[in-house]
């Protein structure tokens, strides 16, 4: 591919007032408004003064300049480009939505996450919910958003050694689609993990339940709650039982842990679809050097009865190399790293090679968190915290609207990252054009995702009319 012989051109004008860069905004935002977002904002947000007159089209408008790609707040001004007032109404100015967000205190980012989570419940009008009340995962970690600068209220060192703010998340995912986020939580950057967690571990489970269909109303729930080691202890988990979920958090290897692996039978280890394994039809078994087995097992066992809980200790063990056995230095026996997680799920339903494989499956989450930094959560824009941490929720709800519209376009984009699925459906140019008091979109001929996208817009905003040149 190359330029054409006919370029460089004489001139290029921005000169035309009927063009839009991101026509894909438009089933999108219908698709919010359907679930009733502006609406949740308008009754749940009490921001006072004149920053908070309007508080849904706010919300409305900071939500479609990040799923249209807005990292910033001065990203929002590509809200107000050729058409796009033609398309939408009251497309606020950077500067107002700057004013806006600052106005907000602690009470009022709660409040935002009680917007969220209403949001997402909505949500359900979509396949993006798809599978839940099956056997739901929730994963829970953290991650550190990177700020420069000594301006960002909170900001700090934490245990990753680079300054930022610290974002605490809780995710759901079903077997049949992608995750979703069902709750979040903005700390200064030089905060413990588990901090804060058991609430927001309650309010996901939370959030997660209401997302079963209503057929499953007063059922147990079928809930996992996966974390790392940093979320092994007793609030986190205590919560996560009292919400009605299992538990398959990652333990430290402290002497406790050291002396139940040391006492598990040596015949116990069954071998493993690990990395580099080969399965072997005739034996119908892995070839690998990874291994599982398991013992019960008893949490939190120094403090009271009433306080501990009983469960499982499963261990995955593979060897430990030795870098020098190239050079002739072999060892006499192999030596062995090992990872254990305490669970307390039926064996019935997981037994011990299951149970780790869906253990292993909590690096979704990390998942969730590039796709976030690659978008919204680029960078916090604001200096001021309460600020960044609505900025937060708002991330969220972008990211689950996103998530959303490409469960309606189709099955080809359900689980696609946010920057695959604003590039086919969000950031499609078109031409605006008025005939009898109608808008007609004018899209690109040959665009290689028209089906998906021809598909959310004729389930949010009707079947379209045909179009003349």
């Amino acid at each position: 591919m190359k330029l054409s012989h006919r370029f460089p051109p004489a001139s290029a004008v921005f000169d035309d007032p009927n063009l839009v860069s991101s026509a894909g905004l438009i089933p999108v935002v219908k698709l919010a408004q359907d679930a009733g977002l502006p609406a949740l904002a308008d009754q749940h947000l009490s921001v006072p003064g004149d920053k908070g007159a309007h508080v849904g089209d706010k919300v409305m408008s900071l939500v479609a300049g990040m799923v249209a790609g807005g990292d910033s707040i001065d990203d929002m001004a590509l809200l107000r480009h050729g058409a796009m007032g033609k398309v939408f109404d009251r497309p606020y100015a950077p500067s107002t939505l700057g004013s806006f967000l600052r106005a907000f205190t602690f009470g009022h980012v709660r409040q935002l996450d009680a917007v969220a989570s209403r949001f997402l419940t909505a949500l359900g009008c979509t396949p993006v919910v798809t599978g839940f009340g099956q056997r739901d995962l929730v994963d829970i970690d953290d991650t550190i958003i990177e700020v420069h600068g000594y301006a960002k209220q909170g900001s700090g060192y934490g245990y990753s050694g680079v300054r930022g703010l610290n974002a605490l998340l809780a995710t759901a995912t079903t077997n049949d689609g992608a995750p979703v986020i069902v709750a979040q939580r903005l700390r200064k950057g030089s905060t413990g993990s588990p901090r804060g967690a058991a609430r927001l571990i309650t309010d996901a489970l939370a959030t997660t339940t209401r997302l079963h269909p209503p057929a499953m109303a007063g059922t147990p729930r079928p809930v996992l709650l996966r974390a790392d080691s940093a979320f092994y202890g007793r609030p986190s988990i205590a919560a996560a039982l009292r919400g009605g979920a299992d538990v398959s958090v990652t333990v430290r290897l402290d002497p406790r842990i050291r002396a139940a692996i040391t006492a598990i039978d040596p015949g116990a280890w069954t071998t493993i679809e690990y990395t580099d394994a080969i399965f072997d039809q005739a034996t119908n078994t892995w070839i690998s050097r990874a291994e599982v087995a398991e013992i019960p097992f008893t949490a939190f066992g120094s403090k009271r009865a009433s306080e501990q809980v009983a469960g499982r200790l499963v261990v995955r063990r593979i060897p430990d190399l030795n870098t020098a056995a190239a050079t002739g230095q072999r060892t006499l026996f192999d030596t062995w790293r090992f990872h254990a997680f305490f669970t307390t799920t039926d064996p019935d339903l997981l037994d011990t090679v299951a149970a780790d494989k869906t253990h292993r499956g909590h690096a979704i989450i990390e998942q969730v968190h590039a796709d976030l930094k690659s978008s919204a959560l680029a960078h916090l824009p604001s200096g001021k915290f309460t600020a960044n941490a609505a900025w937060l929720v708002l991330a969220v709800i972008a990211f689950n609207l996103t998530r959303g519209a490409a469960s309606v376009a189709g099955p080809s984009l359900a689980k696609a990252t946010t920057a695959t699925i604003r590039r086919k459906l969000i950031t499609i140019p078109a031409r605006i054009a008025s005939s009898a008091r109608q808008l007609k979109l004018h899209l690109p001929t040959g665009w290689p995702w028209q089906d998906p996208w021809t598909e959310l817009f004729i389930k949010t905003c009707g079947p379209p009319r045909t179009a003349t040149p």
